[in-house]
């Protein structure tokens, strides 16, 4: 907070003296009226920090594993696979770091350029259900059958970096942008279902020990992809010296679609 109170009041001065050294106008209205003072052009690095939350979906992430896990069971009858287990909407909050680096282009109090950012944290959720119901009637096996469903999910992302393109405008000490482009993350995911299913021969039991089916699906260092916007602004403190805060949104559209907001506060050097 106080490098960006410094740079604020360092810009303040500048353009004072800016504003001192106005010529007087001749020939055009817009004559000395540029506001760029500061040269961002070049190639820049920097570390940064953040905290942000991540916002995860899970509903009918596991419908197909259930689906083929009953293939051509007897409880299917039941529509095991269209129950609704609950898997739904989890956030979770996060701290992390990294690095970020570019290139500018500039044209008067305009730039573009390009930038690849790079944060290590721990984004992800989990979101786990159960299920238990006796059939009605007894199914085609002429049994009744007691079924209990137990569902789980989970996906975890220590790792995402994203490539934008930038747009800028140059006022003073201050360089506001905005930009997009795609992104990708290493991610943990995984799925996992229990079903068990007892039978009897009347709806009010006794029925047997239950048989169990299971199945896991894991995904270890598995590359997700999704894409990036934000805005933030650069500010220049001494030489090429200059904070940055900003705000990145992203999304991942894996097999878990995943939601990542972010707001970041940075220091960098342009060459």
């Amino acid at each position: 907070m106080r490098r960006f109170l410094l740079a604020a009041v360092m810009c303040g001065a500048m353009s004072t003296a800016n504003a001192a050294d106005l010529p007087i106008l001749r020939g055009g209205f817009t004559d000395g009226l540029s506001t760029s003072t500061v040269n961002w052009q070049g190639f820049y690095v920097g570390g940064q920090a953040g905290y942000g939350s991540s916002d995860e979906n899970f509903t009918g992430s596991n419908t197909n594993m259930i689906a083929a896990l009953l293939d051509h069971n007897v409880i299917q009858e039941m529509q095991v696979s269209t129950w609704n287990l609950g898997l739904g909407k989890v956030s979770a909050r996060s701290s992390a770091f990294g690095a970020f680096g570019g290139y500018n282009w500039q044209w008067d109090d305009v730039i573009l350029g390009v930038e690849a950012s790079y944060m290590h944290g721990s984004f992800g959720g989990t979101s786990s259900a159960s299920k238990e119901l006796v059939s009605g009637s007894a199914l085609s096996d002429n049994l009744f059958h007691d079924v209990a469903v137990n569902s789980s999910a989970s996906i975890s992302i220590t790792d995402m970096a994203t490539f934008r393109g930038r747009v800028a405008w140059a006022w003073d000490c201050f360089l506001p942008y905005a930009f997009g482009g795609f992104a990708l993350g290493n991610a943990n995911i995984s799925h996992s279902v229990t079903i068990s299913d007892s039978v009897a021969t009347t709806i009010f039991g006794p029925f047997s020990a239950p048989a169990i089916l299971s199945a896991t699906d894991a995904e270890h260092n598995h590359l997700i992809y999704g894409y990036t916007a934000g805005l933030g602004v650069d500010i220049n403190i001494v030489g090429g010296l200059f904070a940055r805060a900003e705000w990145e949104y992203v999304r991942f559209t894996a097999s878990v679609d995943t939601n990542i907001n972010t707001v970041r506060a940075g220091l960098g050097y342009r060459f």
